[in-house]
């Protein structure tokens, strides 16, 4: 069948046919589903009070419905940080924390805690070929502070070298 229905990335996402320079989507387009949650719990509610005893048609799932709405409504509107510290950024910071020159690094963005605070996880490697040491580093995506750095001796590499 050719007609056939294939779930796919949205355009932004797809890295496979991008040409140019990548920007990671920012985690703010997390409050627009949270205002639309928000504003179908406020529905939902506002109904159930209107109709709570005059139908048997409309029960307290309404109720229910649209308390978890809101409350994922507002988990989404809290936990969509606008980042300021972008992956290039985020190297830069991470090569200054580990004290050595970077050779081969690797962002990836994680988040952290409760409301989904956006962190930056650089691993990197030294300069040296092979390289000596290798190092992690967290950058907060929001204020770039390094929440945390570990540097170890490369365990890939034979002793003696």
């Amino acid at each position: 069948m050719t007609d056939e229905l294939r779930d796919q990335l949205p355009i932004d996402l797809n890295m496979v046919d991008y040409v140019g320079a990548y920007m990671f989507p920012d985690n703010s387009r997390r409050r627009i589903p949270g205002v639309i949650y928000c504003a179908s719990a406020v529905v939902l509610l506002a109904t159930w009070f209107a109709t709570k005893d005059s139908t048997v048609l409309l029960n307290d799932g309404l109720l229910i419905g649209g308390g978890v709405l809101g409350v994922v409504g507002v988990f989404s509107v809290s936990s969509g940080w606008r980042m300021t510290v972008d992956e290039k950024e985020a190297l830069v910071l991470a090569t200054a924390s580990v004290g050595f020159a970077v050779g081969h690094a690797s962002a990836q963005q994680v988040w952290r805690g409760f409301r989904s605070r956006p962190t930056w996880r650089i691993f990197c490697y030294d300069a040296q070929e092979p390289p000596i040491q290798r190092g992690l580093v967290l950058i907060d995506a929001i204020d770039g502070r390094v929440i945390e750095s570990l540097i170890q001796d490369n365990p890939e590499v034979p002793l003696g070298l």
